[in-house]
């Protein structure tokens, strides 16, 4: 159904202005954004893909959004709450979380997602349109640092599972950068802990949004005792999930001391 919806007649004469939507654009696949007063002049047609040029998300957004018949609804998602910076409310929601979930891909589009943790403010506000978070010692794998050293795209989900019940989605381009950070912005909360960064991840701030509360589980924080820096397995988990054990298609490989 959906390959039947996506050639319509509107689909096709996107198709057929894919060069008009290559604007030029920090993140590639996303088009400009209007500023304010572009974008309360009204609705647009959904059908002209000159449009698109002028919308965040990607060519694949805007297309099924025809598709599926949701391109004014998603219009006013855009107009009322993406931006493409961190404003005041946005900042202090970023800079009291305890952890975030970062999404990177490799140069082929690869995936990965990943956890990120620590005291609020670990993620460090530097501005209005970037942010820092620390990448401390960890098993060795580097998969996120890999896809970023292929790919700057990161896309960063932060949500408050205790009290107001609501997420934050920030996009844009990251970049390794080293414990020179800590000069001018300081954890001292971290280091007392004996958790010293080995490296930062800076993100340049393209997209940021609200995720909504409607399926939000609520959470309750309890006490406890971590083992930070631990290379101790059973403390880091062990074998949980019985994959040394488990064939897998990649050899073995031999891992030095």
């Amino acid at each position: 159904m959906t390959d039947l919806e996506l050639c319509d007649d509107v689909t096709l004469r996107n198709r057929s202005h894919a060069k008009q939507w290559d604007v030029p654009s920090p993140r590639g696949r996303h088009a400009t954004l209007q500023d304010a007063s572009q974008r309360s002049e009204g609705p647009q047609d959904p059908s002209d893909p000159s449009a698109s040029e002028q919308l965040p998300g990607s060519r694949g957004e805007h297309l099924l959004q025809c598709a599926f018949s949701t391109a004014q609804r998603a219009r006013r998602f855009y107009n009322d709450q993406v931006l493409d910076h961190l404003n005041p409310s946005m900042a202090e929601f970023a800079a009291r979380m305890e952890m975030i979930f970062a999404a990177t891909s490799d140069g082929d589009g690869e995936c990965d997602a990943s956890l990120r943790a620590g005291p609020a403010g670990f993620v460090q506000v530097l501005d209005e349109r970037h942010l820092a978070y620390p990448e401390y010692r960890g098993n060795g794998v580097m998969a996120s640092l890999g896809n970023i050293s292929e790919n700057p795209h990161v896309g960063i989900l932060m949500v408050d599972f205790v009290t107001d019940l609501i997420g934050l989605h920030v996009n844009g381009r990251a970049r390794i950068g080293d414990d020179d950070l800590r000069v001018d912005h300081p954890q001292p909360s971290e280091q007392e802990r004996g958790r010293i960064p080995e490296r930062w991840v800076v993100v340049a701030v393209e997209e940021t949004y609200i995720h909504c509360r409607k399926h939000i589980p609520r959470m309750v924080p309890v006490t406890r005792t971590r083992a930070w820096g631990t290379d101790d397995q059973l403390r880091k988990g062990g074998d949980y999930f019985d994959a040394k054990a488990t064939p897998s298609r990649w050899p073995q490989a031999a891992a030095s001391r």
